[in-house]
């Protein structure tokens, strides 16, 4: 049953062509938000090399450089959005903005490794509350169809680009310094909350009916907050390893113990039943997998061009550029063409991209060129995320109540943070079991290419889900509705068939 956007008295529309200036600053301000988050996921990647000679990091603690922002991004996803309904998405997202700007300061001064990781793991708890407070802003705000269309499309594609080109800040601010690429989101983020201060909508009415579900919010917190740490420490102790393989039965537990909570439960918090959305439950897996599959990737990327190559941080910044730049390009121009084509059909086309720009990049050898291997691979990543994130963002909440626009981007996030340690984590541990510890070139390759097998196959599997559910949709769609037969006046039957229309 569609649900309507319910727009408080006085408010200005938000369903007709024109925005007024008001409304385009509360997007824009949320979209700076959204920017920030999925630049943190990205950019610290060309500065570990610095941070570690600096700091006198190992590996192993530079590996939580990374997964520090991943495991409190990921792992509180949920309780994010669930506090966004029940708490009021403006307070939500304006406590946890500043607290992503404080947490970034301290990242940048700090002198300690331990220090480092922890402002790490507080700026991914902070974006894990300001990710679904400011999509479920934009959801409530926007009326649904077109108009909603096209703000997700601007908002999820800055996200993209933010995503994108992470990779490309970083190896510029890391030829000025490592610190900079803490410190340079720390006045966007307060010039942000000062904005919003003024714009985000204020509403008595935001608030979702209905209590706490603290059993819950703590079987399904410490669930992915295991698992996002036992994948990523599976590497260094053993996927086979007896720490592993118990780390993963106490997650097993967690999350039975969470979906028999979440069944009986008045007030949970994650309604089981929201999966019966055909749409929100692809959604997620295609998230998942899309995401997921690209973290992998940028990793292999990062390694092979730095490390085999010999590029330095700058040329890394200008060769992965064209991704980033056709994303940024693309953002005004999504909304119209998702109105035209829908979600059904852009998702497979932008997944089917991924799959290609992944697969292409199995061609890799010690003299790879430029212009023959990274500059097409990048070209399709760039129109593949273009496509993809939009669509993957309005499917994940199309059809769901205002009250539960929090739950629903919180779970999109949440498959988002988690698909990216597990499929990282997973193409790490091949890409150090394929090169056998060795330095040489060829070793290293032997490396690279199982770890891209990996990732281009976890990709595939998400433009098969994302294109059966295309097709599901299709067929429903082309069902004819079958209205019974009213008795009665006229003008009584075409509103009673109305009524089952829009039930329907």
């Amino acid at each position: 049953m569609t649900t309507a956007t319910v727009t408080p008295p006085g408010a200005p529309s938000t369903s007709g062509p024109h925005w007024t200036p008001h409304l385009w600053g509360t997007l824009i301000v949320l979209c700076a938000a959204m920017f920030l988050d999925a630049l943190d996921v990205s950019m610290v990647g060309v500065a570990l090399p610095s941070i570690g000679s600096d700091l006198n990091l190992s590996t192993a603690a530079l590996q939580w450089v990374v997964s520090g922002y991943v495991l409190g991004y990921g792992g509180l996803l949920l309780l994010g959005g669930r506090a966004a309904d029940l708490l009021g998405r403006r307070r939500v997202f304006l406590v946890a903005l500043g607290v992503f700007a404080a947490a970034s300061l301290l990242g940048g001064l700090v002198d300690d490794g331990g220090l480092l990781i922890a402002a790490r793991f507080l700026k991914g708890v902070s974006a894990a509350f300001t990710a679904p407070a400011g999509l479920s802003i934009i959801t409530t705000t926007f009326a649904e169809g077109p108009a909603r269309n096209r703000a997700l499309s601007i908002y999820t594609t800055c996200g993209a680009s933010g995503f994108s080109l992470g990779l490309v800040l970083s190896g510029l601010l890391t030829s000025v310094g490592w610190r900079w690429t803490f410190l340079m989101p720390v006045p966007v983020a307060l010039l942000a909350l000062l904005f919003a201060i003024r714009l985000l909508p204020r509403s008595a009415e935001e608030r979702a009916k209905g209590g706490y579900d603290i059993l819950g919010a703590i079987t399904g917190t410490s669930a992915v907050l295991l698992l996002v740490f036992t994948v990523t420490e599976a590497q260094g102790a053993g996927w086979l390893s007896p720490r592993t393989l118990g780390s993963l039965l106490v997650v097993a537990a967690l999350a039975a113990a969470f979906l028999l909570v979440e069944s009986r439960t008045a007030h949970p918090l994650v309604r089981l039943g929201i999966f019966r959305n055909g749409s929100v439950a692809r959604a997620n897996v295609v998230a998942f997998a899309m995401t997921g599959a690209y973290g992998g990737f940028q990793f292999v990327v990062t390694l092979y061009l730095q490390h085999l190559l010999g590029w330095s941080a700058l040329e890394m910044a200008l060769g992965l550029l064209p991704a980033g730049a056709f994303i940024a390009l693309s953002a005004p121009f999504m909304g119209p063409i998702v109105d035209r084509f829908g979600t059904g059909r852009l998702l497979p086309i932008g997944l089917l991209s991924l799959v290609a720009a992944f697969a292409m990049f199995l061609r890799l050898d010690e003299h790879s060129s430029y212009v023959g291997l990274v500059l097409p691979s990048m070209l399709l990543l760039g129109v593949g995320f273009a496509f993809a994130f939009p669509s993957v963002n309005i499917a994940a909440t199309d059809g769901v109540s205002d009250e539960e626009q929090g739950l629903a981007s919180g779970l999109v996030n949440t498959a988002i943070q988690v698909g990216t340690a597990v499929v990282l984590a997973g193409a790490t541990a091949m890409i150090t079991a394929g090169s056998a510890g060795g330095d040489s070139p060829q070793a290293q390759l032997d490396g690279y290419r199982p770890a891209l097998l990996f990732v281009t196959a976890v990709a595939l599997i998400g433009l098969v889900v994302a294109t059966v559910g295309a097709v599901v949709d299709r067929r429903r769609n082309a069902t004819p509705v079958r209205v019974p037969n009213y008795d009665g006046a006229s003008e009584e039957s075409t509103a009673a068939r109305v009524e089952v229309l829009a039930e329907r």
